[in-house]
């Protein structure tokens, strides 16, 4: 009976969480490549808070029972808008690009606790914002986000070679990954496989050792969030660490010896 029980838990809740996190990490591997090579490490963190200030301003407006997609719509629209606006930054100087993305995430992280400052569930909403609930994802939620993902990747790919769309794209990948996930996850999906993975010289070798450490960070994170009764969210970021962590000491190792 129990083994039946674990196996609907498993189904039901674990199984969707699992494929929501497949759909962050295989556009977030790419993006993540490009964002440490770019050296615009912070830029996910201020877009994805941007994001959920602009899903927050149409809750706000809208009322308790907002469409998801307003809600989406929302939040894309003020992303979109500050990925245009670091990319004339981007233009006119790069020595301040680091400082002004770290200010945008200031400002919208605040400006989401001023705008919640009076309602009696902030802490909550402020939670989910951050840490995520990828536990309770929609088949509906993973039906679009998976249409969409096929979409960027698409775009990702023709855009390789030219670097004018990265931001926009970027901001529409890191709404999607948000509304899933939470903002510490979308930032340790992103920054984790890459720097873990920096020593490995072939790309391709370095993109199938990123790909599989995500993969098996969020599954055991999953896992371990049901067994031990732990937030998903926090607990995959940890995993990522951990498991990122092994990995570059393993590479290092590794290196050393071909050295010698």
């Amino acid at each position: 009976m129990d083994s039946l029980n674990d196996l609907a838990i498993f189904a039901d809740i674990l199984l969707p969480a699992f494929v929501a996190g497949l759909l962050v990490i295989i556009t977030h591997i790419p993006l993540g490549m490009r964002v440490l090579d770019r050296g615009i490490i912070f830029m996910d963190l201020a877009i994805a808070q941007v994001a959920g200030l602009g899903a927050l301003l149409v809750s706000v407006a809208m009322g308790e029972n907002t469409s998801p997609m307003l809600m989406q719509l929302g939040a894309v629209s003020l992303a979109l808008l500050a990925a245009l606006f670091l990319m004339r930054c981007e233009r006119l100087t790069q020595r301040y690009q680091e400082p002004i993305i770290g200010s945008i995430f200031v400002l919208a992280a605040t400006a989401g606790i001023l705008i919640l400052a009076g309602d009696p569930h902030a802490g909550e909403q402020m939670t989910d914002l951050l840490a995520g609930q990828i536990l309770w994802v929609k088949s509906s939620q993973l039906v679009l986000s998976g249409a969409l993902t096929g979409v960027l990747l698409i775009a990702l790919w023709v855009e390789r070679h030219a670097h004018k769309m990265f931001y926009a794209l970027f901001a529409v990948a890191i709404t999607l990954s948000v509304q899933l996930v939470g903002v510490y996850l979308v930032f340790a999906t992103l920054i984790i496989p890459a720097l873990a993975t920096v020593r490995v010289a072939s790309q391709r070798k370095r993109y199938a050792m990123a790909y599989g450490l995500a993969v098996v960070a969020y599954a055991a994170g999953l896992i371990s969030s049901a067994l031990f009764d732990l937030p998903s969210g926090p607990l995959i970021v940890w995993t990522l660490a951990l498991w990122g962590l092994g990995t570059s000491t393993l590479l290092g190792l590794n290196s050393r010896r071909m050295i010698k």
